[in-house]
């Protein structure tokens, strides 16, 4: 029977030691400014008091802004570059630029469910916004295109690239570069939402990873394809007369596109809890004039509770 007790009185010992708490942090503390009024490219230095596991800074500045530390998406001005290289014959009209918020995009090994789900689209002609090559080997920009239009709540595009030619005659070869979707905001930020890299490879939106819905091809007519890189997207249609037996069609779409899509803004840690709150000596510069809301996140962290304050310092730099 006393074997028994021990061993209940061992398990209850352990119990005990289980339930000690794994944060000795506070998630009260405090930070003050050495000098709220700099000039550009001084060094703005803060000191703290308390004991907090994290502290976690945003500057205020684009990018690094707490209050949109969560935003994915804000109403702005879309809009979309490329430029072009036109090469070979003189057919006419051969570069479509087409959108559409209803295509259901296409279906990888399954042609007729592709070619189904082009046909069923609504589809708009947006052409008339871009400027496109008439001939050379210099790329011509596009301009702005501006999607405003399309921008509605919920609802993401497809963006199209629809090449058709005539049979009996040479047939255009189209060379699409620098192709850029952003959303500009009013505040002069400008987010990338879509570009030229594969939907594997990030590119970064003020220090935050975001992806690329990346392009897949399409050919309805004849055996002419899309040939997509990372720099480039390129078709060559028939380049003698005697291969233009057929007219070609074929389309190439990225999407979907939330073209209100941002990324939210990033913080710095500048505490984590292996650090001694003694040791912690955190400068930063501000190098650009402007009134800046700066803001230190800190608390207690930890496996059983989170619980952490934000203190805000204005900071005017001149």
């Amino acid at each position: 029977m006393l074997k028994y007790s021990c061993s209940i009185l061992f398990l209850l010992a352990g119990l005990s030691a289980c339930t000690k708490k794994l944060s000795n942090g506070s998630s009260d503390f405090a930070v003050t400014a050495q000098r709220t009024s700099l000039n550009a490219g001084d060094t703005a230095r803060f000191s703290f008091a308390g004991n907090p596991d994290i502290i976690t800074f945003y500057s205020g500045e684009p990018g690094k802004r707490f209050e949109f530390k969560d935003r994915v998406q804000a109403e702005g001005l879309p809009v979309v570059n490329f430029s072009t290289v036109r090469a070979n014959g003189v057919q006419q009209n051969t570069l479509l630029l087409m959108i559409s918020s209803d295509f259901k995009g296409v279906v990888r090994g399954d042609t007729n469910s592709t070619k189904a789900n082009i046909a069923a689209a609504t589809w708009e002609d947006i052409t008339s916004r871009a400027t496109l090559a008439l001939s050379g080997t210099t790329a011509v920009p596009s301009g702005d295109i501006e999607l405003t239009d399309f921008a509605e709540a919920g609802k993401p595009v497809y963006i199209a690239f629809k090449y058709i030619a005539e049979a009996g005659s040479i047939q255009p070869k189209w060379t699409i570069s620098n192709f850029t979707v952003k959303n500009n905001l009013s505040d002069g930020t400008s987010y990338t939402i879509a570009n030229m890299n594969t939907s594997s490879t990030p590119y970064t939106n003020y220090g935050v990873n975001t992806f690329s819905p990346g392009f897949a091809s399409y050919t309805l007519q004849n055996n002419f394809n899309w040939s997509v890189s990372t720099t480039s997207m390129v078709i060559t249609g028939a380049t003698s007369v005697g291969a233009a037996g057929a007219p070609a069609e074929a389309w190439l779409f990225i999407g979907p596109i939330n073209l209100r899509k941002v990324t939210p803004d990033a913080g710095l840690v500048i505490k984590n809890g292996g650090q001694n709150m003694a040791d912690l000596n955190f400068y930063t510069f501000y190098n650009t004039p402007g009134n800046y809301k700066a803001t230190f996140v800190g608390g207690r962290v930890s496996i059983e509770e989170t619980s952490v304050t934000p203190h805000n310092i204005d900071i005017s730099v001149q």
